[in-house]
């Protein structure tokens, strides 16, 4: 729970991690901030009298003092390891995480992105395939798809940020295979974050990859109609649920956790989500977790029917439906694990500069390293310039700040230029 202090002992560069009110009465976006300013001091001090600051002696917030992750295979259908599995990591959600990773410290960024970039290549190339024997009533290739799976788990675990920047690779007329891989990669980054076994995340990753497998029985001109779709129509949409679950049953040596990430992906916490009704825990671990990635893509993406919108507004979004739609504490966790300013994020800073967020700092949630795109007169700065925010002094940061966050492709700003390393 952290340290109980009084708000007149708050100071600058603590990290409030709770109150003694609930956060949707304070004018903070998300759960727990990292005190910069006087108006977020005197925000604090406007509507509590007691906050919980992170301490790092509380072994309750330090997830490295946990026990360590059961290293068996997948033992239920509600998550590998069993129900107590499940309850372990559901329970550890709801508590502010801080302290080292069971799988370390991620190596540096650009060392892990060029094997990051080839392991993308090689997902699409599966993923096509993988979709073309499934309209042509094949089986699954199993062994490729967990060699694929498998190299993506470990580049995740050398750092999980490389993949995600190849989440902002976009092209509507692929949304299917493109969403199918960009959904294993945040669900993989989601679960290391919450400190998943590798063999763990090998079972989440290959039910995150085959979760919309089903896709490949609704007609193309339903799934990629530009209009509001009709009841009949949505019921027909709804089937991939069911399809998928059915092609998957009949592969061989398909792990029955990742089948269920397909067959809960659009299950509610509160009910009213489809193809079982499912509603709280009985919805499963990965089940909850695939939701929460599934419906993150799904709104920051462009689609024939509406355009994506900025990884900030939608972490918004989330907060808003945390215990509603989807489970709290992995709300939580999936702020936590994307930064307050996810990687890709178009962002103004108090010098009225321009840039994007290529790397988060997970012990400094406000202040990302940024790569400047647009000066404040308007002058575009060619991909190279870039500023640690992390650094208090020197010639790096300067003292600039984040104003705010801009919209998805704001100024004509493609993120996936600034990707770190390229040519």
């Amino acid at each position: 729970m952290g340290k109980r202090i009084h708000v007149r002992d708050l100071k600058k560069g603590m990290h409030v991690i709770d109150l003694d009110c609930p956060w949707t009465e304070t004018s903070f976006v998300f759960q727990g901030l990292e005190l910069q300013t006087d108006a977020e001091l005197r925000e604090l001090r406007r509507v509590c009298e007691y906050v919980y600051v992170y301490d790092p002696t509380d072994t309750l917030s330090v997830p490295g003092a946990r026990s360590r992750v059961s290293q068996k295979g997948d033992a239920s259908p509600s998550a590998p390891g069993g129900e107590d599995r499940q309850a372990e990591v559901l329970a550890a959600s709801r508590v502010v995480r801080r302290g080292p990773s069971i799988h370390g410290e991620p190596i540096l960024l650009e060392r892990e992105l060029p094997v990051a970039r080839a392991i993308e290549t090689d997902a699409r190339t599966l993923v096509y395939t993988m979709l073309d024997d499934a309209r042509l009533g094949r089986n699954v290739d199993v062994a490729g798809l967990r060699r694929v799976v498998g190299g993506m788990v470990d580049s995740v675990v050398r750092n999980p940020d490389a993949l995600i920047w190849f989440t902002h690779l976009r092209n509507k007329d692929e949304y299917t295979a493109l969403h199918s891989i960009r959904v294993a990669i945040l669900a993989l980054a989601f679960g290391r974050h919450l400190d998943l076994s590798v063999p763990e995340l090998n079972v989440l990753g290959v039910g995150a990859l085959l979760h919309d497998i089903g896709k490949v029985k609704i007609p193309n001109d339903i799934l990629n109609k530009p209009e509001r779709l009709t009841n009949h129509e949505f019921e027909i949409v709804k089937g991939h649920v069911p399809e998928g679950v059915k092609i998957l049953e009949s592969a061989r040596d398909l792990p029955t956790a990742a089948i269920e990430v397909a067959a809960c992906h659009h299950e509610r916490y509160q009910g009213g989500g489809y193809a079982r009704g499912l509603s709280g825990e009985r919805i499963g671990l990965f089940g909850l977790m695939a939701a929460i990635v599934d419906s993150y893509d799904a709104l920051t993406s462009d689609r024939a029917y509406h355009a994506g919108i900025s990884p900030y507004e939608a972490l918004g979004k989330f907060y808003a439906m945390r215990n509603k739609e989807y489970h709290g504490g992995l709300v939580d966790q999936f702020i936590q694990c994307l930064g307050t300013y996810p990687i890709g994020s178009i962002v103004e800073l108090n010098t009225g500069d321009v840039g994007v967020v290529i790397a988060i700092d997970r012990k400094h949630f406000l202040r990302p390293t940024v790569a400047l795109a647009r000066r404040a007169d308007g002058m575009r700065v060619a991909p190279g310039t870039i500023l640690d925010l992390a650094v208090k002094s020197g010639r790096s940061a300067r003292g600039q700040a984040i104003r705010r966050v801009l919209p998805a492709m704001a100024h004509g700003i493609d993120p996936v230029q600034y990707i770190p390393g390229q040519p």
